[in-house]
């Protein structure tokens, strides 16, 4: 498999492939310029992970809409329901960075939090 690294802006053009090694199966990475890019391609290849971002409405709110993200990885197949339960909720204001929006979401055990500040409407 190949794949562009993304986990620092260098973008190494990486190529990994599974092997047998011993009787062990092992993941064997080219490419990379550092070990971030060998640990990118392993979790690429066995279980992808990714940050989350979306939005969310709020009520009472001087603006509609706050920014949001997991507060770390989730697994790549669970980013639909992810949004999908992030749809569902409204958040009142006053909102803080940070505010945990959704704990658990949805069976992540992530949380989704607020990016932004959300003061309450005058």
């Amino acid at each position: 498999m190949e794949y562009t690294c993304i986990v620092c802006p260098r973008g190494c053009h990486l190529t990994a492939e599974k092997v047998i090694e011993n009787g062990v199966e092992k993941i064997n990475v080219t490419g990379n310029f550092c070990p971030r890019g060998v640990k990118y391609a392993t979790e690429e290849m066995t279980r992808p992970m990714r940050t989350v971002t979306t939005s969310l409405y709020v009520t009472g709110g001087d603006i509609a809409m706050v920014s949001a993200k997991t507060n770390d990885t989730v697994p790549k197949d669970s980013i639909d329901e992810v949004l999908k339960e992030a749809s569902r909720v409204v958040a009142k204001a006053p909102v803080k960075v940070g505010d945990v929006l959704i704990e658990n979401v949805a069976g992540t055990g992530r949380n989704l939090v607020a990016t932004r500040n959300i003061k309450v409407k005058a």
